[in-house]
């Protein structure tokens, strides 16, 4: 396969019915959400991954899915990128990240792991971290919990409320890396979210 202007969209979790609905999955939530949006069947696999090609607004992209656990996702990861003679700046990596406010998006042209393993061993993998990334918030547990339970746990039923929203948003985050590029996509996704009073009168987020 020709390479030249090949994108390779990365989506991070951890394979298996356990862990699909939690908080560690929203990569791999996204993934599967641009992939139905574009009609991209991830259906083959390889280094232990699953993965499907296609267009998306006349960019060629693999979409890709590592299955080996989220702390062992480079190698997969590195090894797709080989195949396809893909370049790290032509890699988009999608994320969860506790540091950000739920349900506020954040994309980076690059930098360091900011404590994610996940991105870690992606970054050890290529040997380097300038890549662009979308960093997708899931807020730190209120409660006493410890970041592994926060991260691998479900989502509550208030999170629920709003989270097909989020992953929309964090899709057409994707799609404006692809078409406008990096820059644009930070004007118009890196913005904080506003709090808005629902009708019942509990908080909601206004995207």
């Amino acid at each position: 396969m020709d390479s030249q202007g090949l994108w390779l969209i990365v989506g991070l979790g951890n394979p298996g019915d356990a862990y699909a609905q939690t908080r560690h999955n929203a990569g791999f939530m996204v993934a599967d959400e641009v992939a139905a949006a574009y009609s991209i069947p991830l259906h083959k696999s390889a280094f232990d991954s699953v993965y499907g090609q296609g267009v998306i607004e006349g960019k060629r992209v693999i979409i890709v899915k590592p299955m080996a656990y989220m702390n062992r996702s480079g190698p997969s990861v590195k090894k797709m990128a080989k195949r396809f003679k893909i370049s790290s700046r032509d890699m988009l990596v999608i994320h969860d990240d506790i540091d950000l406010a739920y349900g506020r998006l954040k994309i980076k042209e690059k930098g360091g792991d900011g404590g994610h393993k996940g991105l870690r061993s992606i970054i050890d993998a290529f040997g380097c971290d300038e890549f662009p990334r979308i960093r997708i918030g899931i807020g730190r547990s209120a409660s006493e919990a410890t970041v592994t339970e926060h991260v691998l746990g479900a989502f509550s039923a208030t999170e629920k409320k709003i989270l097909a929203r989020i992953i929309e948003r964090a899709r057409d985050a994707v799609i404006t890396v692809l078409v406008k590029g990096t820059k644009e996509a930070m004007n118009r996704f890196n913005t904080k979210r506003n709090l808005i009073l629902s009708m019942d009168g509990g908080e909601e987020w206004n995207l």
